[in-house]
C-alpha cells in the first residue's frame, strides 16, 4: 500500500471509495460525498491533507482533514476517513490517520480534532478532548469527540469545523 496527497484525477474514484464506505444498509445515500464535495470548495480545504491509499494502482481508501479553530487557533478537523469495504480490516484507515499526523506535525499543526470512535481513534493516539480542555463543537457528542495534540501548548477552547460540517448531519468518521 501507497499513502500519498490526492491527485486532480483521484476525485472520481475518492468520492466512490467515500460513498461505498458509507453506504447505509437501507440504501439511501450516505450524506459524506456530499459533504467532502462542499469542503472541496471551502476555504478551509487543504490539499495537503487529503491523502489517499492506494493499492495496485486503485484508491482504496482516503482521509482528509481541513481547517478548524480552537477559539482563534488554527487547528485541523479530520474526516471523513474512508476505506472501501472490501479493504476494511487490514489497517488502512489506522495507516492514513498516522500518515495524515505525520503531516501535520511536519507543517507544524497544533491539534487535530475528529468525530469518531474512541476504540479505533485511540489507538491511533487520540484521546477525549476535554483531557486537554477542548471542548466538542456539541457537547452531546461527549467521549466521541477527540483530538490528538501536536504540541506541548495546546490551545483551550471550542473547536470549530469549515463550515460546511455544521450543514452535514455527518459522523465523518
Amino acid at each position: 500500500m501507497i499513502v500519498r496527497r490526492e491527485r486532480p484525477g483521484d476525485v472520481a474514484d475518492v468520492r466512490a471509495v467515500v460513498t461505498a464506505a458509507f453506504a447505509p444498509d437501507d440504501g439511501t445515500q450516505p450524506v459524506e460525498p456530499g459533504l467532502l464535495d462542499r469542503l472541496r470548495t471551502d476555504p478551509g480545504w487543504l490539499p495537503t491533507f487529503s491523502l489517499v491509499a492506494e493499492e495496485d494502482r486503485e484508491v482504496v481508501g482516503h482521509v482528509v482533514a481541513t481547517r478548524g479553530w480552537v477559539g482563534d487557533v488554527p487547528a485541523l478537523g479530520l474526516g471523513p476517513l474512508a476505506v472501501r469495504p472490501d479493504r476494511q480490516g487490514r489497517g488502512t484507515g489506522r495507516t492514513l490517520v498516522h500518515a495524515l499526523v505525520a503531516a501535520a506535525e511536519a507543517r507544524d499543526e497544533v491539534l487535530v480534532a475528529l468525530l469518531g470512535d474512541p476504540g479505533f481513534y485511540g489507538r491511533c493516539g487520540f484521546r477525549p478532548s476535554t483531557d486537554v480542555g477542548v471542548a466538542a463543537p456539541d457537547e452531546s457528542w461527549g467521549r466521541y469527540f477527540q483530538v490528538r495534540a501536536l504540541t506541548d501548548a495546546v490551545p483551550r477552547g471550542t473547536f470549530r469545523y469549515a463550515a460546511p460540517f455544521s450543514s452535514s448531519s455527518s459522523s465523518c468518521s
